[in-house]
């Protein structure tokens, strides 16, 4: 009997060690840990070990450990480019998380449909999957249910009319302001003024001054880096433009409130990340304050999500093949992730609404969660 005993925990002893000392499955990553956008790559770093911790502690991916391979982008589109030649030239790589910033994900796009492996991506730039894509799944709800959402609230919930929108000239401003101009029109609102810029700009007086001419009541603004956001809304406040503010989710980043303060204080923004609007969003806010010692954003939680759900497809394929894992990935319905519930379309965007804050002093406060049926 105790040797029966004996020789089943030593079975269980050799599956255990032969587990753990498995080949590990190797994603790779894309982020921003220099340039403009290092410290939001910071969240997106903080958002993808958690992850990466929770997974390889139920048991990894088909029963092996987890390991990532990141790449710095340095925030640019050449440096994504090459960052993703670097991981498509690895054939341990069996999935990529991707770049947030939709401007780096277009630069890239033709390189990965090439390549042919499965890459989560979190710009919201609408024609980032539809631009014949295979490969492409998107983490975060896009821009067309952003600007649905703003131009709804702004128009029926604040009633007001005279609208400015001012926008980066990248690919998210461009679609963002394109998709709520689109918005306003079908409600019968035509905006006073279309205002672009580039990124990283240091001076927003000229654009603040024709706001302030154009008599508009509300604003609604589609900026990619959380800097220009802060100058942004400084300058505003300094010349004295005081109207309503509805914004896209940089504008209750931390960078930017951060950099902002107060000059933020009681604006508006659509976000697919809140800490209050579901379960999994108030868990995870406590375990990552309680780790980093911070509040975490959209950089965390959506990077967080796509190492999930790329874990998720793999094991439901009992496989990393990746034409196995990209049908995987489209056939996940129903699960609750950080950012809402994830219904994967055709198309590859896995969510379809967003949720309402206002910067109420300093704290994000929830309104409410609208979401749209999947297409």
């Amino acid at each position: 009997m105790r040797s029966r005993i004996l020789w089943s925990f030593i079975a269980s002893l050799a599956v255990a060690t032969s587990a753990f000392a498995a080949e590990p499955i190797k994603i790779g990553v894309i982020n921003m840990l220099t340039g403009p956008f290092a410290e939001a790559g910071s969240f997106q770093v903080n958002g993808l070990q958690l992850a990466l911790d929770d997974i390889n502690k139920a048991g990894g991916i088909l029963g092996r450990p987890v390991e990532l391979r990141t790449e710095d982008n340095q925030s640019t589109n050449p440096g994504t480019v090459l960052a993703f030649s670097k991981l498509f030239t690895d054939p341990a790589i069996k999935a990529i998380v991707g770049p947030i910033a939709s401007t780096h994900i277009q630069a890239a796009s033709p390189a990965i449909a090439k390549a042919g492996i499965p890459t989560m991506i979190g710009g919201t730039d609408p024609s980032l999957t539809r631009v014949n894509n295979k490969w492409v799944f998107r983490a975060r709800p896009n821009d067309l249910y952003s600007s649905k959402v703003i131009a709804d609230f702004g128009v029926n919930t604040l009633k007001l009319k005279k609208w400015a929108i001012v926008h980066a000239t990248d690919a998210f401003g461009q679609g963002g302001a394109k998709a709520l101009t689109e918005s306003l029109q079908t409600m019968g609102v035509t905006p006073v003024l279309d205002q672009g810029y580039t990124s990283n700009a240091q001076d927003f007086t000229p654009i603040v001054l024709a706001i302030k001419k154009s008599g508009a009541e509300v604003l609604g603004t589609y900026m990619t880096v959380p800097a220009d956001q802060a100058i942004f809304a400084k300058q505003l406040r300094q010349l004295g433009v005081n109207i309503q503010w509805v914004g896209s989710p940089t504008t209750v980043t931390v960078t930017a409130r951060n950099l902002a303060g107060e000059a933020l204080h009681g604006t508006y923004a659509v976000v697919d990340f809140n800490a209050d609007a579901n379960d999994a969003a108030k868990e995870f806010t406590k375990r990552y304050r309680e780790r980093f010692g911070v509040y975490p954003d959209n950089f965390a939680s959506w990077s967080y999500d796509s190492l999930h759900i790329l874990a998720t497809a793999m094991n439901n394929a009992k496989s990393t093949d990746a034409e196995a894992v990209r049908k995987a990935i489209l056939a996940i319905k129903g699960y609750k992730g950080l950012e809402g519930t994830y219904e994967f379309d055709t198309r590859g965007d896995g969510l379809h609404g967003y949720n309402i804050v206002k910067n109420d002093g300093g704290k994000i406060v929830f309104i409410k969660r609208v979401d749209f049926p999947v297409e």
